[in-house]
């Protein structure tokens, strides 16, 4: 039973980009290890930006510095 956990921060990810990922996560899982997709479970967690940190620093605070 494969599990696979998703993480991807709250930057406009539409219900569709999530449907892929799903869809495609679970179709390579059967591709590869040759897993059956009513076994395998695809979580996808959506992190807000301020809780998302990367060089030491939220990115909330390093997307404001890109704009």
């Amino acid at each position: 039973m494969p599990y696979v956990n998703i993480k991807v921060t709250d930057e406009g990810v539409t219900n569709e980009q999530k449907r892929q990922l799903i869809e495609g996560t679970t179709q390579l899982l059967v591709n590869v290890l040759n897993k059956d997709p009513a076994t395998t479970h695809v979580v996808i967690d959506v992190v807000p930006t301020d809780n998302w940190g990367v060089f030491g620093q939220q990115l909330t605070k390093i997307r404001k510095r890109q704009t």
